[in-house]
């Protein structure tokens, strides 16, 4: 080396010997040789990727830019260079520019899967879902053997909240790599998520044993306790992950709700530090700002409370982008499909026949949703579903269609209707019981009333009606899973939503006369037993005094009020707010309208 050659490529077997050099860890030599080699070969575009790869490597990413560039200047059409560009921009977290790099390399070949794959991963983090699936089943028609593949199309199928697609993914990316921890515990969420919490935790086991170190599996066995009301079990999994990861903000999180658990000062001051650390993400600032906000509520320490309270709803609103314009939206496209539409004829739609009997439980989050699922839920011909997602599934797209575009399709017709109702009854079908009455514990089917009654016109609707400054103090101080609850994160945005939600009810009342059957929670707390008697009479329910017994029912809880519900019925927590009162008057003052409906 030293002289300047008129070759344009070395000899490949020299490139190959720097290569292993720089595998078996003589990092600093082989970078000094392919260096001393583009002096002699400095036409070479292979020997400014190699050089970039070694600088990519060592963490330089921005001299690895400037080499894959060099490349570029001399072989334009260089496929491989433009996807390892990609991969380095965005380690940059320079997304867009990266996902340039990435459909370069595909336009040069298309059967690229990694470029595919990588693409799909990056518009999925700008949330550009379509793309996503799309690359990444590219990825899988170039590459069937592709297991990361199917395990990030699994989770993206997960986000969306298609479970069932998920979990196929996640079972071909174990079939081809059965070691797959990651995936193992994936699919342990699918488990989960549908109430088999036996099948999950088998799971989360099995990818424990792949990697004792998955901090996930962990918290989510956690999460898996605190369903089945194993406390100290559940402590145990979040402490674990802790152990493991002393900076996982979700497991302090998830300590830090257990009215019975205290979080040690060294716990707190590990918090406090963590959200003065560069690089902490968005969602663990919002994990630990939550966390502190409860364990300084357990210390009575008002100030502070709210101090971090108020700092993670701003953080999670800003996550979530959200805008009380898009709900106001929303409502009035829901008024707009509804107001034309005549009272239900009681003509059933002509379908599939089912001897399922949906019980529909619904208000505004936090209004007793889930005391009065677990309370009809302990009747003998009761199951209790939970929160299922099916309707939103199924009307969502359309609604956001109509939302965004001002689409004229009639989503009431008689043809989408059937097809709601089939797809709805069939998940019925494939849950895990013989009982007919199955309990749909969704706060949010309030906006779906109107769909509901159109699809089933002998419908059963339970209204939770609580106080509504204990329901909107109680969704304030809440961190919600998912994107549905943007309005809670703002105490102007909860007041308005709490108006749409009433004046919504109000709508639905008139165009639904003694059809849907309200309960006071507060009179539920006060009399119980006649108040649970009137709620089975509405449901067609023989008496079952297993109901007065709620709290020893064995069923999984998921939501936040898990806990509250396995304990014995107890009055005053709709008083809970009074004890804040002077640090949340604009919530306070901007109820009152409400107070006496």
């Amino acid at each position: 080396m030293g002289k300047l050659s008129l070759s344009i490529d070395p000899p490949r077997e020299l490139i190959q010997l720097i290569i292993n050099n720089f595998s078996k860890g003589k990092k600093k030599e082989a970078i000094i040789e392919i260096e001393a080699l583009i002096k002699d070969y400095p036409f070479a575009p292979i020997l400014f990727n190699v050089s970039g790869t070694f600088y990519k490597s060592n963490g330089q990413l921005d001299i690895a830019v400037k080499k894959f560039e060099q490349a570029l200047a001399l072989k334009p059409d260089y496929a491989e260079v433009h996807y390892n560009l990609g991969v380095t921009l965005r380690e940059l977290d320079k997304i867009e520019e990266a996902i340039k790099s990435y459909k370069k390399a595909i336009s040069i070949k298309n059967a690229y899967p990694n470029a595919h794959y990588n693409l799909g991963n990056a518009l999925s983090s700008l949330k550009q879902y379509d793309g996503a699936i799309k690359h990444l089943e590219l990825a899988l028609i170039f590459n069937p053997r592709f297991a990361q593949a199917y395990n990030n199309l699994g989770l993206l199928y997960k986000n969306l909240g298609k479970d069932q697609e998920a979990g196929k993914k996640f079972d071909e990316a174990l079939i081809i790599k059965p070691d797959y921890a990651e995936a193992a515990n994936f699919r342990g969420v699918i488990f989960q998520n549908s109430g088999d919490l036996e099948n999950a935790m088998k799971y989360y086991q099995k990818s424990l044993e792949i990697n004792p170190n998955l901090v996930d599996a962990y918290n989510n066995i956690g999460l898996a306790e605190k369903e089945l009301n194993k406390t100290d079990n559940a402590i145990k999994a979040f402490e674990n992950a802790l152990s493991i990861n002393p900076n996982f903000a979700s497991a302090y999180y998830n300590l830090s709700r257990f009215k019975h658990y205290t979080l040690s000062n060294e716990q707190i001051a590990k918090m406090q530090l963590l959200l003065s650390t560069d690089g902490i993400s968005q969602s663990d600032l919002i994990y630990i700002n939550f966390a502190l906000a409860n364990a300084n509520e357990n210390f009575e320490n008002q100030d502070d409370f709210f101090k971090y309270l108020h700092e993670a709803n701003r953080l999670r609103k800003k996550e979530l982008k959200y805008s009380f314009d898009t709900s106001q939206k929303l409502f009035s496209i829901i008024y707009e499909i509804f107001t034309e539409v005549p009272n239900s004829t009681k003509k059933p739609l002509k379908t599939i026949k089912s001897d399922k009997r949906p019980i529909f439980i619904l208000g505004m989050p936090r209004s007793g949703t889930s005391l009065v699922e677990q309370i009809i839920s302990s009747h003998a011909s009761v199951y209790g579903a939970g929160e299922l997602s099916t309707l939103t599934e199924l009307l969502h797209p359309m609604l956001k269609n109509k939302l965004s575009n001002g689409s004229d399709k009639n989503i009431s017709s008689k043809k989408n209707l059937t097809l709601i109702r089939e797809k709805y009854l069939d998940s019925l079908a494939h849950l895990d019981t013989s009982a007919n009455f199955i309990t749909d514990k969704t706060p949010a089917n309030f906006q779906n009333i109107g769909f509901i009654f159109s699809i089933f016109p002998d419908a059963k609707i339970i209204h939770l009606k609580r106080d509504p400054r204990a329901i909107c103090w109680s969704i304030y101080k809440s961190n919600w899973s998912g994107t549905g609850y943007g309005f809670s994160y703002n105490i102007s945005d909860l007041v308005k939503f709490y108006s749409l939600y009433s004046n919504l009810m109000d709508f639905w009342h008139k165009k639904f006369p003694g059809q849907i059957y309200d309960i006071c929670y507060e009179d539920l707390t006060s009399n119980q037993e006649q108040e649970t008697k009137k709620l089975l009479e509405y449901c067609e329910l023989d008496w079952d005094k297993n109901c007065l017994s709620f709290h020893k029912n064995k069923r999984a809880v998921k939501t936040a009020s898990s806990l509250q519900v396995r304990d014995k019925m107890y009055q005053g927590s709709s008083e809970a707010w009074k004890k804040y009162e002077t640090h949340i008057r604009p919530l306070i003052d901007g109820l009152k309208p409400y107070l006496d409906q």
